[in-house]
């Protein structure tokens, strides 16, 4: 049975992996975009299969006709209040007035809801909207995968490549979940399909301490990777603090304040997945850290 699905975000880097997994399923995709944005009708173009809405966040009803019909509402959407409360407030209202019986929100994170309250902006955002998600009626599955394996390799500072180093906050020992954004879409197009899917389905790809990823990118580079502390979390928090109250833009998705909370959370070991189930849907081959690394290192502008 063919199952229909819209993708909200589809436009962006995860949201575009999101739908390439699920066109290798049996459904229909249809691509949410914004009155005016040509971006959607660019992506997926002439592709089969996929079909091009457009309505407004703020318009309820042009919202709720551009999801009525599907079976499913997938999020991928990113951002700040804006978005990830705001704009997905509105998206669950329309599905609700639709009918639709199911939504899985744009979580796609470690799990934020054990984290200290004021420790992490953005995954604070995630535990807000989850409480609207909890009140609604339909059912919901969140999708959370640690930390995207590929920010290793330059957007997340823990390995220094030019100076053979590998940062911790705390514990060296302290294990972080990580798993690639294909393999996080290839999980969220299987929850998209499954009906009885749980509340939340937790993967992940990889699971290494800082001293391990430092044994591992020594051998794969033939150079020594060395431990290097650099505070503990409660440190860096405060550290996260006065960068947040000096930041120019509040608004921003990702400062350098907001990468800080995100080691926090990580290195104190309250945004560690504890029920992993990497093989709910089959036992797939998934991407290691070693894998990333490896091709990281063999391409020709490696760090």
């Amino acid at each position: 049975m063919t199952t229909s699905i819209l993708v909200a975000g589809a436009t962006g880097d995860l949201g575009r992996r999101v739908v390439r997994e699920l066109r290798t399923h049996d459904t229909r995709v249809r691509v949410l975009t914004r009155p005016g944005s040509g971006a959607a009708a660019g992506a997926f173009a002439g592709e089969d299969g996929v079909e091009v809405v457009a309505a407004d966040y703020g318009d309820h009803r042009a919202l709720t006709a551009a999801v009525s019909g599907t079976d499913v509402v997938v999020s991928t959407v990113s951002g700040t209040r804006s978005v990830v409360v705001d704009a997905q407030r509105a998206l669950l209202a329309a599905a609700v007035d639709a009918g639709v019986p199911r939504f899985v929100p744009s979580d796609y994170s470690a799990d934020y809801r054990r984290i200290t309250p004021g420790t992490n902006r953005n995954f604070e955002l995630r535990r807000e909207f989850a409480a609207d998600v909890d009140a609604a009626p339909l059912r919901a599955t969140s999708v959370l995968n640690g930390m995207f394996t590929e920010l290793l390799t330059g957007q997340a500072p823990l390995i220094l490549f030019r100076r053979s180093r590998v940062l911790y906050w705390g514990s060296a020992d302290q294990v972080l979940d990580f798993t690639t954004k294909d393999d996080t879409a290839r999980t969220v197009a299987h929850v998209a399909l499954d009906p009885a899917a749980p509340r939340v389905v937790e993967v992940a790809g990889d699971s290494l301490s800082a001293r391990q990823i430092a044994s591992l990118v020594s051998e794969l580079t033939g150079t020594r990777f060395t431990l290097q502390w650099a505070g503990t979390p409660h440190s860096l928090s405060a550290m996260a603090r006065v960068g947040r109250r000096l930041a120019k833009d509040s608004d921003e998705t990702f400062p350098a304040w907001q990468g800080m909370q995100y080691f926090v959370s990580m290195f104190s070991g309250q945004a560690r997945l504890a029920h992993v189930s990497n093989d709910r849907y089959g036992d797939p081959r998934w991407t290691s850290v070693r894998d990333v690394l490896t091709a990281h290192l063999a391409a020709p502008t490696s760090a």
